[in-house]
């Protein structure tokens, strides 16, 4: 199977880099790599034609913000399988799509995800919470549960069938997809119980309270929305995330 990852990024010529090696050691060979970068002013686009190979393509124009730039990747993607490598993310090792491909091979899933650790930005070497996504069911989605968002692969046909990211949706436009795709769509998924990538935390949806605030209502209007629930819905979301500053 081929795998399309993309890559959203504006503005991070600190991190762009690791991003993109973390894609290119991958040791699965049929992959390609879509670089959107929403006209970068700090130095990014240099950033990634200094790295830019064979498997990769790379797209730099003005575009309305993250979701709109995948958007844009996953009209431009081949691969049967698509997933995501965000700017201030990388792998956590170099046979995580090889793991991923396996899976869908092995189970005939719609999507695969797998666990996440936050890093510190920085030290990546420094892990600040552990989200262990553990095996799914639908009803968890009513709990508020969901997968980590950068460790989910998706099937082109999921995109085509239930839609990609609403972009009227600032910061939760990935939890909409998902519980579009996993509660309307009723998608199988599968699970890869490991560690698929590390994220720097401060990102786009808790780097300050105001942005937290706003991504508690647009959860809100998701569940409301999908028909998944309410409230009830988000309290839960909003409380499993607490053993995950705990684990070790």
């Amino acid at each position: 199977m081929k795998i399309s990852i993309i890559t959203a990024v504006y503005n991070r010529k600190d991190t762009i880099g690791q991003a993109i090696e973390s894609v290119a050691l991958q040791r699965y060979a049929d992959v390609e790599h879509l670089v959107i970068d929403g006209a970068s002013s700090d130095g990014t686009l240099q950033e990634v034609r200094d790295r830019e190979h064979a498997k990769m393509r790379v797209i730099s124009e003005p575009d309305n913000g993250i979701y709109d730039a995948l958007n844009k990747g996953i009209l431009s993607a081949s691969g049967e399988i698509i997933g995501l490598m965000h700017s201030d993310d990388f792998f956590a090792h170099n046979d995580v799509l090889a793991k991923v491909v396996a899976c869908f091979a092995q189970t005939g899933a719609d999507a695969v995800y797998g666990d996440l650790d936050y890093v510190s930005a920085k030290d990546p070497d420094q892990i600040i919470r552990h989200w262990r996504s553990g095996g799914y069911t639908r009803q968890k989605l009513a709990r508020g549960w969901m997968p980590p968002h950068p460790a989910l692969f998706v099937r082109r046909e999921v995109f085509a069938q239930h839609g990609d990211y609403n972009t009227s949706y600032q910061i939760a436009a990935d939890y909409d997809a998902m519980l579009r795709w996993l509660w309307t769509g009723n998608v199988r998924a599968a699970y890869v119980p490991e560690v698929l990538v590390k994220m720097r935390v401060g990102g786009e949806s808790n780097r300050s309270l105001g942005r937290i605030l706003r991504k508690s209502k647009e959860d809100y209007r998701a569940l409301r929305t999908n028909g998944v629930g309410g409230i009830g819905a988000l309290a839960w979301k909003n409380i499993s995330k607490i053993p995950q500053f705990l684990r070790k």
